[in-house]
């Protein structure tokens, strides 16, 4: 059998040491496209680039494996991987090994999960993983028998339509890991402050400070299940829309 087709992408760059991790954990699982931005694109969410050309050069390539570097956001790598450098959907979609958390609204921010996302938009299986720790030398090992686990049943048995899955692991060495859990993403929230300063011109300029805020007590949540040592998986959807919503508003006087 033909081995499975597997692209992998992440928003923290074509060199940063999560990418590498994630390299390495697939190319045991299948044949690997890599495609990710020749910088970092933390934040960036699901940017897409329309009014500048976009380049892709190959770095790397060889049997089972090919490697590229994009100018583009992470969401732009991977529509570029599915259509361009594999030419058709690929068996899975992976993007990470983030460093740094994408649990909770995280998701909304994250390049990490809009690549995920685009690739579920194209009916690709999708995962996204990420380390609870931002630090550039962070260790990724213990990371490996989650990320297959979860990926080769993501192979095996696939997703549902419209679903990609969020997948965080914590910062802590693999014994201390309890197991996997699926859960929902916990409601909290980024409190955004900026911290104004000036330029030595005297203009004023802003760095985006604030803290995260978790209210949410709910032990089905991921911050529950990382904050106690599981590996958190929330299935992610596309569709916004809020379908409770919808006969509240259908009461309101919108014609007429």
């Amino acid at each position: 059998m033909a081995k499975p087709k597997i692209l992998v992408t992440n928003d923290d760059g074509v060199e940063a040491p999560g990418l590498r991790k994630l390299i390495e954990f697939m190319r045991k699982l299948g044949n690997v496209y890599v495609v990710a931005s020749d910088r970092i694109m933390s934040g960036t969410g699901h940017a897409i680039t329309v009014r500048t050309p976009l380049r892709v050069r190959e770095l790397h390539k060889e049997a089972g494996y090919e490697e590229y570097v994009c100018d583009g956001t992470p969401v732009d790598c991977a529509k570029l991987g599915i259509e361009v450098v594999i030419g058709h959907k690929p068996d899975l979609l992976v993007s990470g090994i983030n460093h740094g958390s994408n649990a909770s609204i995280n998701v909304i921010y994250s390049g990490t999960m809009a690549a995920v996302l685009e690739g579920c938009i194209d009916d690709v299986p999708s995962i996204g993983f990420s380390l609870l720790d931002y630090s550039f030398k962070a260790e990724f090992n213990h990371c490996e028998p989650y990320v297959q686990k979860i990926a080769g049943n993501v192979l095996e048995h696939g997703l549902p339509t419209g679903i990609c899955l969020n997948v965080n692991i914590p910062a802590v060495d693999g014994e201390e890991i309890k197991g996997i859990k699926v859960c929902r993403q916990a409601k909290a929230r980024w409190v955004g402050k900026f911290d104004a300063r000036r330029d030595p011109a005297k203009r004023d300029y802003y760095w985006l400070t604030g803290h995260f805020e978790n209210k949410d007590e709910g032990e089905d949540t991921d911050q529950h299940a990382l904050e106690n040592n599981f590996v958190s998986v929330v299935p992610v959807h596309t569709d916004l829309t809020a379908h409770h919503a919808i006969s509240e508003l259908n009461n309101w006087k919108l014609n007429g």
